[in-house]
């Protein structure tokens, strides 16, 4: 059941991440995942949300106005373009490799992505890497968050603009970490 609460938390994080949204180019930062397909054989625990923008404004009708935390996550919800969320775990260390992901790594690796986070831990083996989409006037049209653990691996692709100055406005709040965002956003570099 780890998975699943892995997977809730990533999916808050991953709606209430996204502020202050517009359509456009959203296409262009929806990453495909068909590759991972074969780890679920593999995993002992599998999550999978397909959530496009029909779907999320079905969602977003169970949220109630009157609520403020609600009324703001419909409110980012009615944004959005789509939530795409894999979270494999594994029984045993090695299920999976590092070369399984490549795939997803190299569509980040194409103009229009930036790497603005990366967070490593040899003594546990994990890694984060926080990835953005932009177009050429520097608007972020989607976000890609990887996160590989020894006997996990976490998929998270948002798609639609982002506000960094609203997102970063969530930071701390809801289990979001401080990433700060606002400086990145200002042009200082967090290397």
């Amino acid at each position: 059941m780890e998975a699943v609460k892995t997977a809730t938390r990533m999916m808050m994080l991953a709606v209430l991440m996204l502020a202050g949204l517009a359509a456009a180019q959203a296409q262009d930062a929806r990453l495909q995942f068909t590759q991972l397909d074969k780890l679920a054989s593999k995993a002992d625990n599998v999550v999978e949300v397909t959530l496009d923008k029909n779907l999320l404004q079905v969602a977003a009708k169970f949220l109630s106005d009157k609520n403020p935390t609600e009324a703001a996550v419909k409110d980012l919800v009615s944004k959005l373009e789509g939530v795409y969320v894999r979270v494999f775990e594994f029984d045993k260390i090695g299920e999976y490799s590092l070369g399984d992901v490549e795939p997803i790594r190299s569509q980040v690796n194409a103009p229009g992505w930036s790497k603005i986070v990366g967070v490593m831990s040899r003594r546990e083996g994990q890694k984060v890497d926080v990835h953005l989409r932009m177009d050429n006037a520097g608007m972020i049209h989607g976000l890609l968050i990887l996160a590989t653990q020894p006997r996990e691996l976490v998929v998270v692709n948002i798609v639609g603009p982002i506000d960094l100055e609203k997102l970063s406005q969530l930071e701390g709040q809801f289990g979001i970490p401080k990433l700060d965002l606002d400086k990145i956003g200002k042009g200082k570099s967090r290397d």
